[in-house]
């Protein structure tokens, strides 16, 4: 006798389905726009806490400064290749709704001759306006997203920002400010660089320069030079040449107290180098502490590996192989003159500080320790 078949054998499961993730409410998001000379990058977040928590992201290299050093102006096809990125990130903040946002430009388009002409052909083909900052600004903006990062023990603060028409470099004097507030101190910054009447301890900027000499720039300029170690030797020097007029300590750098934090995709890229990463990991990158020792040997390994070593090394990517090199001038230039044992590693950088100025002003982030 054959065996019953039980009720319901073979019939599918019904299945369990999981409520869609309830999407942000658009009142509580903020968005910031980097228009820089070689990408165009978008954040869109909400505050949590004392920090920011990212929703959507867009990066892009557009290469909006190619052609600039020679004519002066953003090229048709430059500013074409911009605003098909800017309408990705039109799309991106009509979809979540957003209303508060900055965006911002920077040293290419501080620098053209024509950018207010592309500024109001982006406005008349995406909707988004652009606003383009002076130097002092991102500076600020870029000293207020490393707030998270700055140490204790900090009392002397060297923030410095390789973009890719410009590096900007602040120097903040943290030694009047108690230890446990030195964070806050430099969130406080939002207002201004000058000094101003508060009942809380001030962080005293004690100098700061933008030199306008970023990864592209500075490599537009020696491409003529075949040889590659000529190349680079040539960039560093010229870079350092350029900060003559910044020389805090430089004759005798401070060795307690003293932090470098490096804000850029060349100081990411040296530390994922160090690391070994062959897929970049942002949690083991940001905050990241690296000696000048540690920098020197990945930067020696770079030039041992040659343009056709780099081009093909994973922990370089395609994105970044054609500017590693002159980024990795500056920051060598930058440790001939102040060398660290200390320096940590920023992923972040002039979107967060757009957001965190934003959300502080509003006071939607918490007073309490990053």
């Amino acid at each position: 006798m054959a065996p019953k078949r039980p009720k319901g054998a073979g019939a599918f499961p019904k299945p369990v389905e999981s409520p869609a993730p309830k999407p942000p409410d658009p009142s509580t998001l903020y968005a910031a726009l980097d228009l820089g000379t070689n990408s165009c990058r978008m954040l869109i977040a909400q505050p949590k806490g004392s920090q920011i928590h990212v929703v959507d992201s867009f990066s892009k290299s557009v290469q909006l400064g190619s052609g600039l050093e020679s004519t002066g102006r953003l090229s048709r096809g430059s500013m074409r290749r911009t605003i098909q990125a800017m309408r990705i990130c039109q799309q991106k903040l009509k979809r979540h709704k957003v209303k508060r946002m900055r965006l911002v430009a920077t040293e290419a388009c501080r620098r053209a001759k024509n950018a207010r002409d592309f500024v109001r052909q982006v406005r008349r083909e995406t909707g988004l306006q652009l606003e383009i900052i002076k130097a002092e600004e991102e500076a600020r903006l870029a000293v207020i997203s490393c707030a998270p990062l700055v140490s204790m023990k900090t009392e002397q603060l060297l923030v410095v920002d390789i973009g890719g028409g410009s590096t900007e470099l602040v120097w903040i004097d943290l030694s009047s400010v108690p230890p446990i507030e030195r964070s806050r101190a430099i969130m406080r910054l939002r207002g201004g660089f000058h000094t101003v009447d508060s009942p809380f301890p001030a962080a005293k900027v004690v100098d700061w320069i933008s030199v306008p000499l970023g990864v592209a720039t500075l490599r537009d300029q020696f491409r003529d030079v075949e040889d590659d170690a000529g190349r680079f030797a040539l960039m560093s020097w010229f870079f350092e040449e350029n900060l003559s007029e910044f020389a805090p300590y430089k004759d005798e750098p401070p060795s307690e107290g003293f932090q470098i934090i490096g804000t850029s995709g060349t100081v990411t890229t040296v530390a994922a180098s160090h690391l070994g990463l062959r897929r970049y990991d942002r949690t083991k990158v940001d905050g990241l502490r690296m000696t000048s020792e540690q920098i020197d040997k990945v930067i020696r390994g770079y030039l041992d590996l040659g343009p056709r070593g780099r081009r093909n090394d994973p922990r370089i990517g395609q994105d970044r192989q054609a500017l590693i090199m002159s980024g990795s001038a500056i920051l060598q230039a930058l440790l001939r003159c102040w060398p660290t044992d200390r320096l940590s590693v920023a992923d972040r950088g002039l979107r967060e500080g757009l957001l965190y100025a934003q959300m502080s002003a509003d006071g939607v982030l918490e007073d309490g320790p990053f």
